[in-house]
């Protein structure tokens, strides 16, 4: 059984301080940079994977990837907004958390298949940097869908909207990130950024989770009002985007191994990336949800029992005893 690891422990504690009534509390200013610093720092890591590949080599998988990525808060958002019946901007959120990854969930996966001495393609963490952004696009302008008219309701200025969200800060951030780490990459300067953005990030993270658990706390009347939804959507979901996952990496060629990845991070559901991007993109949305639903049921049912069912999803679709 793996380990969690201890920065997942910030989220419950900061949970046990709401419940138990604590004055703890992070302060706005705070959050809102280590948002802005975590956002950064994700996408200086993807860009720095991103310059370890031939671009060619892994361009036609990459592509088919990052379009199905955006996908799926396509097809979460209906089940969250009328099954669920969460409000717009939750929905929304929610959806771009499931499209978007989960690092450690992903790490997990690659541990489970050193432990069997199992073979996966080096270039998989370039796919964890490419599945980060295309959902929270996606999941962004679902949830802002209707609020930027010119007369403030009704019909969505679709213009003016997809300008908000590929120029909004969140998706800047990330974008450009991104673009740095692949240069820093490209010329082998990396060492006058790493002591901030990739030796402190863990650090950064559990002030993130602590505070992401302090909302959760506060927001559990909200959670218990749909807690048997949110378990169902919380396990099935992740469960069918694993499947789909497997499908494509069959359909791409890639190793038992690197299909088995390919499921997991599909199956994935961000705490990181998203609740800091969707906290700055779409504010309306109430992060205690998101976060009750990504980090208190699909990140430990993934961590336990999802991986070895991705494995065996894996291993019937190659025909593997």
């Amino acid at each position: 059984m793996p380990t969690i690891q201890p920065v997942v422990m910030f989220f419950i504690m900061g949970v046990v301080a709401g419940l138990i009534r604590s004055d703890l509390k992070i302060p706005d200013a705070l959050y809102k940079s280590i948002s802005i610093y975590l956002l950064i720092a994700i996408g200086l890591k993807g860009g720095l994977s991103l310059s370890k590949y031939d671009i060619m080599e892994v361009l036609p998988a990459s592509l088919a990837l990052v379009f199905t990525a955006a996908l799926i808060p396509l097809v979460a958002y209906p089940i969250l907004r009328f099954v669920g019946k969460f409000n717009q901007a939750d929905s929304g959120s929610i959806a771009a958390h499931y499209g978007s990854v989960s690092a450690v969930t992903f790490a997990v996966g690659l541990a489970f298949l050193d432990g069997i001495e199992e073979y996966y393609e080096g270039y998989m963490p370039l796919f964890l940097a490419l599945l980060e952004v295309p959902a929270l696009a996606t999941g962004t302008i679902l949830a802002l869908m209707g609020t930027s008219s010119s007369s403030g309701e009704g019909k969505t200025d679709w213009g003016k909207l997809l300008h908000e969200v590929f120029t909004g800060s969140s998706i800047y951030l990330l974008m450009g990130g991104i673009a740095i780490g692949y240069y820093m990459g490209m010329v082998k300067m990396v060492e006058p950024l790493d002591k901030l953005f990739f030796d402190l990030f863990i650090g950064a993270l559990a002030l993130f989770l602590l505070e992401m658990g302090l909302l959760a706390a506060s927001r559990l009347s909200v959670i218990r009002q749909k807690g048997l939804f949110m378990i169902i959507f919380g396990i099935a979901f992740p469960l069918t985007c694993g499947a789909f996952g497997t499908t494509m990496g069959y359909a791409f060629n890639l190793s038992p191994g690197g299909t088995c990845i390919l499921a997991v991070l599909y199956a994935s559901c961000s705490y990181i990336a998203a609740p800091a991007a969707m906290r700055i993109a779409v504010p309306k949305a109430d992060p205690a949800v998101s976060i009750g639903l990504s980090l208190g049921v699909t990140f430990p049912f993934n961590i336990f029992i999802g991986v070895p069912i991705y494995w065996e999803m894996t291993k019937w679709m190659y025909g593997l005893s």
